[in-house]
């Protein structure tokens, strides 16, 4: 426990909450701005086990802001959760740290919630949010939130029960369309929310919930200014917490085309599975191929390109429009 002399000296923690945490286990969703600083704060304060899933792989500009990537993951097109884990456990091996590259579903939420204590939000889009969320309230599941554009933040800590559920605090659809892609994003905006996610999240952990926030905090980095947005009671019409209804778990058709974030890309996914091998073979004679360990990437004269990955996931980059994604991807992969 040498490792952790610093922080079991301040009192709230002691020895008694640094064993809580070494026993704890949390679900980190999305491995980019947040979620790598979020990762790197829980590995260094001795977490016993963190599941972490992204769906992406490192690129250029993700170096601004994403503390645990350098450049030889780039040259390597290294999906982010695995670049992470090989970062993380060199910082401290004593954590158990599953790495998932995937998409977070309705179809895949409940396994990857299974003996998990808190679930942290590192994601870009509140679609997954609104998932998260959902899911948190119905296993009663704590839930920390976190959203960070240009140099604005906001964080929430919900808790099933006691507090209010991000439903009641936005309405489906999110933010005003700003993305990093439009007003860019500064990187110690980013990493001020995930200190918040995480630091209310070693209160809980350490039962010292008489301390957490109970608001939705909001800070401008730039502007100098921030405030909290003190909870209010559970909205009578919330389908989450009051209600019951978790419309984001609903069954229906799945969602096989998502806009991602500041990306110019469109996720499809509408195949179980991809053999990357095999579909280098098929595509090598009308484009340029470049196949990892990890996933394929695909080259057209259009300047559109595909990044394939083993779980059926295709990345169309180039592009926004997903009824041209959606050609590109008929044309070339098929129904």
């Amino acid at each position: 426990m040498n490792r952790y002399h610093r922080q079991m000296l301040f009192p709230q923690i002691g020895e008694a909450g640094q064993q809580a945490l070494t026993k704890s286990s949390v679900l980190v969703v999305g491995a980019g701005a947040l979620g790598t600083v979020i990762c790197d704060q829980l590995v260094r304060a001795g977490i016993g086990y963190i599941r972490m899933i992204d769906r992406d792989y490192v690129e250029l500009h993700n170096l601004q802001r994403q503390t645990l990537f350098d450049e030889d993951d780039v040259a390597a097109t290294m999906p982010k959760a695995v670049a992470a884990k090989q970062k993380l456990e060199k910082a401290n091996s004593g954590v158990h740290i599953e790495a998932i590259t995937g998409n977070v579903s309705k179809e895949n939420i409940d396994q990857l919630l299974q003996d998990i204590d808190i679930v942290l939000d590192g994601t870009d889009n509140f679609a997954t949010r609104f998932l998260l969320n959902d899911a948190c309230f119905k296993y009663n599941i704590p839930y920390s939130y976190g959203g960070v554009v240009s140099s604005r933040g906001m964080t929430a800590f919900f808790i099933p029960g006691e507090t209010p559920c991000l439903r009641c605090l936005m309405k489906e659809g999110g933010a005003n369309g700003q993305t990093c892609d439009t007003v860019g994003v500064l990187a110690p905006a980013v990493n001020m929310i995930a200190s918040f996610q995480v630091m209310e999240t070693l209160k809980f952990l350490t039962c010292n919930k008489e301390s957490l926030r109970n608001s939705l905090h909001v800070l401008d980095i730039w502007k100098n200014q921030q405030y909290d947005v003190k909870f209010s009671e559970q909205s009578a019409s919330c389908p989450t917490c009051v209600q019951r209804r978790y419309p984001a778990l609903q069954a229906s058709a799945a969602d096989e085309e998502t806009v991602l974030c500041g990306r110019n890309t469109v996720q499809i996914h509408r195949k179980q599975k991809m053999d990357l091998s095999e579909w280098e073979q098929r595509l090598s004679n009308v484009a340029t191929v470049k196949k990892t360990p990890f996933l394929l990437k695909v080259f057209f004269d259009n300047q559109l390109e595909f990044a394939i990955f083993p779980d059926g996931r295709v990345l169309v980059q180039g592009t926004e429009d997903i009824v041209l994604a959606r050609a590109q991807y008929d044309r070339y992969i098929g129904s």
